[in-house]
C-alpha cells in the first residue's frame, strides 16, 4: 500500500496583506523555512527527515505569490524540494489575486475577478487560473504537474473539469473528514478512496472515525502519530491502494512566536519512523506511483474510533496549545 505524505508548501497571503509586499524574505523564513531561534523546522527539515527514513514526499507548491514577487519567489521554494529528490505538484490559493496589481495580465484575463477559493470562479476562469499557475510552476523549475490541490480545499466540479482541460489527471481536494470543508466537489463523506470524477481521478484526503460517529482528517496537526499509524494499518488490511495525509510547510512551528512546537515535531518524526518499519506500506508520489482507482465497501475503508487514542490526542493537543500556542 502507498502512503502519500503531502506538504502544502506556500507563502502566507494573510501576512502579506498585513505587512505589505516588502515582507517576502520574512514570509519565506516563517512559512517555508519554519525559522525559529532553535533552527529551521519547516520544509527543508521535513524533507531531510523523509530522506533519513527513505521516504518520498509530495509538495503541493502554490505559485500564486509570483503575481507580486515574480517567478524567483517560487524558484526559492521549488529548488530545495528538487535538490532533495522529492515531488512537486500544483497548489493554488486564489486569495493572492486581491494583492496583485489590477493591471497584471492574469487579472485582466480574469476580467478583474477575485475570490478566496478556486470554486468562486467560472469554468473558463478556472481554466485560465490553473493554466497560469501550472506554467508559472514549470517556469520555476518544476516538472509539469500531474496532480492538484486547491487552497483551502476550495475546489468544485468545475475545478476538476478545468484540470482535465489543462491535462492534470489527479486532484486531492476532497476532504471527507472535514464536515465544514470549503470543498464544493459533489462527493460525500462516504467517498474515501480514489475514484474517477469529472474527467480526473479524485484522491480523497484520508480520515478516521471518531467517538460519537464523526470523522477526522489525516493531518499532522489533527491526528496523533498513534492514530495515523492505526489508520495506515487499517487501510492496508482493507486492501485500500493508498492513503493520503496532509501537512504544511510551517506547521511544526508557531509562526507568530518563532518557536518550534515540540509535540507536533515529535509526532511527525514518530510517523516517519513508524512508516519506515511498517510491512506492506511504502511512501510514494503522484508522479512515480499514481493513485489507483478501486471499488471498496465504504465501511471497510474507515479506521474505527479508538476512545483511548482519541482521549490521549485531545490531551496532547491541549498541552501543545498551552505550551506553544
Amino acid at each position: 500500500m502507498l502512503a502519500y505524505i503531502t506538504i502544502d508548501t506556500e507563502y502566507s497571503s494573510d501576512m502579506t496583506r498585513k505587512a505589505g509586499p516588502g515582507c517576502r524574505a520574512d514570509n519565506f523564513a516563517r512559512t517555508v523555512s519554519g525559522r525559529t531561534a532553535e533552527g529551521d523546522y519547516g520544509l527543508a527539515y521535513k524533507l531531510d527527515m523523509f530522506n533519513r527514513y527513505g521516504h518520498h514526499g509530495v509538495c503541493f507548491v502554490d505559485p500564486m505569490p509570483a503575481l507580486l514577487w515574480g517567478v524567483a519567489a517560487i524558484e526559492d521554494v521549488v529548488a530545495p524540494i528538487l535538490e532533495r529528490g522529492h515531488d512537486v505538484q500544483l497548489h493554488l490559493h486564489s486569495e493572492w489575486l486581491e494583492l496583485a496589481d489590477p493591471g497584471h495580465p492574469l487579472r485582466r484575463r480574469l476580467g478583474g475577478a477575485t475570490g478566496r477559493n478556486v470554486r468562486d470562479f467560472g469554468l473558463e476562469q478556472q481554466c485560465a487560473l490553473i493554466d497560469w499557475a501550472r506554467d508559472t510552476l514549470v517556469s520555476a523549475g518544476a516538472p509539469a504537474p500531474v496532480a492538484f490541490r486547491a487552497g483551502n480545499y476550495g475546489a468544485d466540479d468545475n475545478t476538476l473539469r478545468a484540470l482535465a482541460h489543462c491535462g492534470i489527471g489527479y486532484d486531492t481536494s476532497h476532504t471527507p473528514g472535514i464536515e465544514q470543508s470549503e470543498c464544493g466537489i459533489a462527493l460525500g463523506p462516504e467517498h474515501r478512496v480514489p475514484l474517477r470524477h469529472q474527467g480526473v481521478i479524485e484522491v480523497p484526503i484520508g480520515c478516521i472515525a471518531t467517538v460519537g460517529g464523526g470523522l477526522r482528517h489525516a493531518q499532522i496537526t489533527a491526528l496523533s502519530a498513534r492514530e495515523m499509524v492505526a489508520a495506515l494499518r487499517h487501510a492496508r488490511a482493507a486492501g485500500t491502494p493508498s492513503f493520503t495525509m496532509v501537512s504544511h510547510s510551517f506547521e511544526l512551528v508557531n509562526r507568530r512566536r518563532g518557536k518550534v512546537n515540540r509535540i507536533v515535531r515529535r509526532r511527525f518524526e514518530r510517523l516517519c519512523d513508524a512508516i519506515a518499519r511498517m510491512k506492506g506500506v511504502r511512501t510514494g508520489t503522484y508522479a512515480s506511483d499514481p493513485p489507483a482507482v478501486v471499488t471498496l465497501d465504504p465501511a471497510d475503508t474507515l479506521a474505527p474510533a479508538d476512545p483511548v487514542a482519541e482521549t490521549l490526542r485531545i490531551a496532547e493537543q491541549l498541552a501543545a496549545n498551552t505550551l506553544y500556542g
